[in-house]
């Protein structure tokens, strides 16, 4: 009955529509699996690091902490002893240097720990590694070369330490000997003379409160405390290593594994070694690779059936316009042998109306293949159906010509009939199939245009229906309209336009309409009307686009 066909648009499917929302509402972070995923590798060896400082800082300082603790213990012990036994309370109460030291000759000191005793003037009264009878073992240094000089004698005293680390320990020692003479424990951790990191505790010798000497108590075990200490952070340096090493492998694979192997898939397609890309395997993964696969997928199939789809579009338009051009040739060929004036005046109206027919099908085909491009460059906008249709129909009342079929506009509900669309295309739909009804109305008929609401269905539509009183559509047909080039046009019918010409029409003109529909996620089809008897009395065409509310 009708022109027209469609190119088929499977991007504007509702699957890849749910799909392409999707994609678009993807974000790195939180709500990226993979984002999430690189972040915890890439924080999990960092953390684990801060953890093991942190654990193996507060173990540390806790040990020194209970070092401390330990020789304040054992100071004030020692005080009091000393205090009981080494000091005289007439007519001044006073510290005995000698008892003193013979106290403190008794009392058992380890080795890794060194007890100085002060007067209340602060000078050196007794020292452990003096009095106490031991032997100071040390390893002697290698054996000097003929010639070398092992410590420049300007960097060290006889004793091979160095001058101003000595004269740094001792004026650390006196700032501690200083505070505890302030009748308070004193504590600090600092270098001994020998460059040696030592615990040191200042207990103040008190009879009464007077301050009679200051006994200090230091500890030179700290290196080893803290090299245990190192040797506890090794796990967990480790332990980041190999989460580190564990995460660089678990995104390569993850990762940079599936996107190299999507990069070969993509060569392969674009080589036209493949039609499309299909890795099953990383198709299944619910994450980003996932989704990206997908869409390469679905792209290249979309890609793969616009080249079938022009394949076919080419050898239709070929095939159509052989038509025309083989009429042309028979009618010049017939004409250069006619020998009569008549004759040739007959073949004049056949070669106007195959150029006629030629140009119209060269126009219908640049608009079909300039649609694609036009859709893409007009962005969608909220449109009202029915202002959109008011002005349509307004338009034909203006430009109709005497006894030109007339178009009438009727609608059912409020509204608002708004749908999210491209105002040009749109528009075009509509006048294809105004223009198609009226080309099949006989005279006097109308073409009646209604735009209602439908809410039944799973989603809801704005509907269009444009009706006509022609001859119908055969049943066998009602899809078939919709294909490129096909019209079926009754001798008989002579409508506004013209319709009963051969060749007045391309084709296309219904296709043209399903493939915009069809890009604006929307549906189109073909029905009969019919009267209470069951006759044929005209066509409807029915357009349902989905209503949006801005």
């Amino acid at each position: 009955m009708s022109d027209s066909s469609a190119i088929q648009t499977p991007e504007a499917s509702d699957s890849l529509r749910l799909r392409l929302g999707r994609a678009s509402r993807l974000r790195p972070g939180p709500r990226s699996r993979l984002g999430r995923l690189i972040l915890f590798l890439n924080l999990a060896g960092v953390v684990v690091l801060i953890i093991g400082a942190l654990v193996v800082n507060e173990t540390r300082r806790g040990l020194i902490e209970a070092r401390i603790d330990s020789l304040t213990t054992q100071g004030e012990l020692i005080t009091d002893v000393i205090e009981q036994s080494a000091t005289e309370g007439s007519p001044e109460p006073a510290l005995e240097p000698a008892l003193a030291t013979d106290v403190l000759q008794l009392l058992f000191i380890p080795r890794s720990q060194r007890v100085r005793l002060f007067d209340a003037r602060g000078e050196l009264v007794a020292d452990s590694a003096l009095v106490a009878d031991r032997v100071e073992q040390h390893q002697l240094p290698p054996a000097r070369k003929p010639g070398q000089i092992i410590n420049p004698p300007w960097q060290t005293d006889q004793r091979g330490l160095n001058p101003a680390a000595v004269a740094s320990a001792r004026a650390a020692l006196s700032e501690e000997v200083a505070a505890a003479m302030q009748g308070r424990n004193a504590f600090r951790l600092r270098r001994a003379e020998t460059g040696q990191r030592v615990v040191s505790v200042s207990i103040p010798i008190q009879h009464v409160k007077a301050v009679l000497g200051v006994l200090t108590l230091e500890a030179s075990d700290v290196d080893q405390i803290v090299a245990a200490q190192r040797l506890a952070l090794l796990p967990f340096i480790f332990i980041a290593i190999a989460v580190a090493l564990g995460s660089a492998v678990l995104l390569n694979r993850l990762i940079a594994r599936p996107i190299e192997r999507l990069a070969r898939a993509a060569d392969s397609v674009r080589l036209s070694r493949a039609r499309a890309i299909s890795l099953p395997d990383i198709s299944e993964r619910q994450d980003e690779v996932g989704d990206l696969a997908r869409s390469l997928d679905s792209m290249t199939s979309a890609l793969s059936a616009r080249m079938d789809a022009i394949e076919r579009f080419a050898a239709d338009v070929a095939h159509e316009i052989r038509n025309p051009l083989t009429s042309i040739r028979s009618a010049v060929e017939t004409l250069e042998l006619a020998p009569q004036p008549a004759a040739r005046e007959r073949l004049l109206p056949i070669l106007k109306q195959d150029v006629g027919r030629l140009d119209r099908l060269i126009t219908d085909i640049s608009n079909a293949s300039r649609l694609d491009a036009e859709l893409s460059r007009e962005a969608p906008r909220s449109l009202d159906l029915k202002k959109l249709m008011r002005d349509i129909i307004a338009l034909y009342e203006e430009i109709g010509a005497p006894g030109a079929v007339p178009v009438e506009l009727t609608s059912e509900g409020a509204g608002p009939f708004k749908v999210l669309g491209r105002e040009g295309p749109v528009g075009q739909v509509f006048r294809n199939l105004i223009d198609n009804a009226r080309s099949f109305s006989p005279e006097g008929a109308s073409v009646r245009v209604r735009v209602t609401s439908d809410t039944a269905g799973p989603r809801r539509d704005v509907v269009v229906e444009v009706e006509d009183d022609g001859p119908g559509i055969p049943a066998e047909n009602l899809e078939t309209i919709f294909e490129r080039f096909y019209t079926n046009r009754p001798k008989k019918t002579a409508g506004a336009l013209g319709g009963a010409a051969f060749g007045g029409h391309s084709g296309l003109g219904l296709s043209i309409a399903r493939q915009i529909v069809e890009a604006h996620g929307g549906r189109i089809r073909a029905e009969n009307r019919t009267d209470a008897d069951g006759r044929v009395v005209g066509s409807r065409f029915l357009v349902a686009l989905p209503a949006t509310s801005a």
